[in-house]
């Protein structure tokens, strides 16, 4: 009996690293962001990042009890993914989003499908998509010192410039984890410790790089690649995220063809999405297809022979038939907005001529203001007024002539972005005297039935006629006062985002036009 070996299941390799330590090395190299942000960016900056780390350690201790499971809160990995979500949020937004959203990350991507080392997606990531898909007006709400702006990106993204320099120190508006020095910091320990590869950073940012220098008509512009680099959360993302050890290939040549893939998703995302803020989305699909990568890039096994043959591994006939779904109709619906594209641009301004006639019903024609045009050039996408309206945008002005060409009014089309369900475009139009006229929306997807009644003639029909420098929402009814908006029962959200937007175009006019 004692000549019996002790025989032990595969795999047989060791490596001094525990989970926990790598774990609790990943935190230690997120630490210089996490600072900077709370200094940049103040105390409710700490207190997100706090209530998301709290929230995600309760969620993984309560289930583990109920589930008579052992307390795996020692691993440090819930920890990493409230410290990692936190990192992905605005600063500005209330303490409910990174409770809810380190809930949704440990109890159903993680704990629901066996815990560590079992989830198929990176859970922080997963959380933020869920917060962005669930409360997409408040995850996009950025700002500084309580200030709302727009990211560098989206600068960028309506013809602005950028400071290349603040975006790479992180004084700029955005994420918390907004500072890319921090983040190298924190990779170049990473790197040191063993802890993670250069193989997917490198092949990630490089494919992203080549493809928006190609894509963008910017050409091999430093500064313009670098800010791209430096927006939109990318290095958090690859760094971090992208080389999750659960949710990334296992072999060298994997990881450079996952590396590839999420940077040619987030190229394609940045180039032609509605959003630029879409790392997040290029990780989560390319966590989806690392089971794919892993059965289909294989090393050869230890010990075997040059001739020796492998097994061919083989795509999994439902993933061959899915992709071939996605493809045609990707194809096709590419193929219909080809073809129509120049129709729906000519249907946007047949419709902004109809919203300006709408509001300046009495002008002959309209034309360009000259002092506008400059200003919106300049400033157009900025907020507007520093946040003394919310999140407001102008888009266009024009003056509005009679049959002699002489200037009897103004319309202004802008964008609020503070609607319940996104954003609100509208177009304002005033007499020469500051009365203003009326309202049209031109954009707007509020509730039906609640938010979508401020469309209704009845309540646009307040603003007419009243000459005043700024209009007040009543949200009890029965105002009184010329001056005076009664808010929509159980809309008061969508009613105040309008009246600020007539109150910016007031202002606008009065300040930029007249």
């Amino acid at each position: 009996m004692e000549k019996l070996l002790n025989v032990s299941s595969s795999p047989h390799v060791r490596s001094p690293l525990t989970t926990g330590e790598v774990m609790y090395d990943v935190i230690l190299a997120l630490m210089p962001a996490t600072f900077f942000g709370v200094y940049h960016f103040g105390t409710h900056a700490l207190l997100i990042i706090l209530t998301s780390i709290v929230s995600a350690c309760l969620t993984e201790f309560v289930f583990d009890y109920v589930c008579h499971r052992p307390n795996t809160l020692t691993d440090g990995s819930a920890v990493l993914t409230g410290l990692l979500l936190g990192l992905c949020l605005s600063p500005t937004v209330p303490l409910y989003i990174p409770y809810l959203g380190s809930l949704f990350a440990i109890l159903v991507v993680k704990c629901f499908f066996g815990g560590l080392g079992a989830n198929f997606m990176n859970p922080a990531l997963a959380g933020r998509c869920f917060l962005l898909i669930s409360f997409g007006t408040v995850m996009t709400d950025f700002g500084i010192d309580g200030i709302s702006s727009a990211t560098p990106l989206a600068v960028m993204s309506n013809g602005g410039t950028v400071n290349v320099l603040d975006m790479f120190l992180g004084f700029t508006s955005g994420t918390i984890g907004v500072s890319c020095v921090a983040m190298l910091m924190g990779a170049i320990y990473l790197l040191i410790a063993g802890d993670i590869t250069w193989h997917i950073p490198v092949s990630y940012i490089g494919t992203f790089l080549i493809l928006m220098a190609i894509g963008s008509g910017q050409g091999f512009n430093p500064l313009y690649l670098v800010a791209q680099l430096c927006g939109g959360g990318l290095l958090l993302g690859a760094l971090f995220m992208a080389t999750d050890p659960v949710t990334s290939p296992v072999t060298s040549a994997g990881q450079l063809f996952y590396g590839v893939t999420i940077g040619i998703l987030t190229a394609l995302f940045r180039l032609y999405g509605s959003s630029t803020e879409s790392v997040s989305y290029a990780i989560i699909l390319g966590n989806l297809v690392t089971p794919l990568i892993d059965k289909w890039v294989i090393p050869k096994p230890f010990g075997l022979g040059d001739n020796a043959k492998t097994p061919k591994p083989r795509i999994p006939h439902a993933a061959v038939v899915l992709t071939a779904v996605t493809l045609i109709s990707g194809i096709a619906l590419g193929g219909v907005n080809f073809l129509t594209r120049d129709t729906i641009e000519a249907q946007k301004l047949a419709a902004n001529a109809a919203a300006y006639q709408a509001v300046v019903a009495d002008a002959d024609s309209f034309r360009l203001s000259d002092a506008a045009d400059d200003f919106i050039k300049e400033y157009g996408s900025e907020v507007y007024g520093n946040g003394t309206w919310g999140k407001i945008y102008i888009r266009e002005a024009v003056e509005a002539l009679d049959a002699s060409g002489n200037v009897m009014g103004y319309a202004v089309s802008l964008t609020t972005g503070d609607g319940f369900d996104g954003n609100i475009t509208l177009t304002v139009g005033l007499s020469a005297d500051g009365t203003v006229n009326g309202i049209s929306f031109t954009e707007l997807n509020e509730t039906a039935g609640m938010g979508m009644r401020v469309d209704e003639d009845e309540w646009k029909a307040q603003f007419a006629g009243v000459n005043t420098d700024s209009f007040t929402l009543n949200k009890a009814g029965g105002s009184t006062a010329e001056n005076e908006i009664d808010s929509v029962s159980g809309a008061s959200t969508t009613s105040g985002a309008v009246v600020n937007a007539v109150n910016a175009a007031i202002d606008f006019v009065n300040h930029h036009m007249k």
